[in-house]
């Protein structure tokens, strides 16, 4: 049974840093892609961020240069580093196997100002 359980979402001020993390369980974690995305209220889904099991990143053109996606195959750990972070980042943060339809129940992040 697959399973992704996301924590470390919370309140930040806007400027501050914020940490996620996606454990998974049920897969072979090493040989997944994986992403983070996001959801506000009122928008639709988007990619926030994803990593190939080489490593290679990708990030959407709004968190580039803040954000930053990594991965740990010995814990079978995906992070989002988030830093400076922004009243718009206020979302629902979700993680995935990339792609599938294999979602975390995710974390809230709120930006103050």
């Amino acid at each position: 049974q697959v399973r992704l359980v996301e924590s470390g979402g919370g309140l930040v001020q806007a400027g501050g840093s914020l940490r996620l993390s996606c454990a998974a369980s049920g897969i072979i974690f090493s040989i997944n892609a994986m992403a983070w995305h996001r959801q506000a209220p009122g928008k639709q889904r988007e990619l926030v961020a994803s990593i190939t099991s080489g490593g290679s990143t990708n990030y959407a053109d709004s968190v580039k240069g803040r954000f930053t996606i990594s991965r740990d195959n010995a814990k079978n750990t995906v992070y989002l580093q988030m830093n400076a972070v922004k009243p718009d980042d206020t979302a629902v943060y979700y993680c995935n196997i990339y792609p599938s339809p294999y979602w975390g129940q995710g974390t809230q992040v709120t930006v103050s100002t």
